[in-house]
Parts: C-alpha cells; sequence; structure tokens
C-alpha cells in the first residue's frame, strides 16, 4: 500500500496519479478524473474540502476508509 500520512490532506493528482509530473506521481486510486468526479457527485468517492478559492483535497483519512472498503 501507499505510504500515506496518518492525518492531513490530499490533492486529486497524489490521489489519482499524474504521469506527467517529474518524477511521475502513481495512482492510490486507478481512476481518471471524470470517473474520479463522478464517483464524488454520485456518493462512491468522499466529499473533498475546499482549502481556498481554487484549492480542493481530501481527508487522509477518507482516502484510508475508501481503501478499505476496496477490498
Amino acid at each position: 500500500m501507499h505510504q500515506l500520512p496518518e492525518t492531513g490532506f490530499l490533492r486529486l493528482s497524489q490521489i489519482i496519479g499524474n504521469s506527467n509530473s517529474n518524477p511521475a506521481l502513481p495512482p492510490i486510486i486507478p481512476v481518471k478524473k471524470t470517473c474520479w468526479w463522478a464517483g464524488v457527485k454520485t456518493g462512491r468517492f468522499p466529499k473533498p474540502v475546499k482549502l481556498g478559492p481554487r484549492v480542493t483535497a481530501w481527508r487522509v483519512e477518507d482516502i484510508r476508509n475508501l481503501i478499505e472498503s476496496l477490498k
């Protein structure tokens, strides 16, 4: 499993990965951006937290719970 911090927030690129970054970020949840947002809308994936006008993140605890529920 990925090394996730105990608490804190993750940005979308940290969750679904970003192959264009240097070095590439491997995905924790391997889905595309549109699939992720559709899952957030339907409740399949956790709701984000707005940290600022242009900053959206997810609680690490919510992502851990999602990973456990997918097993």
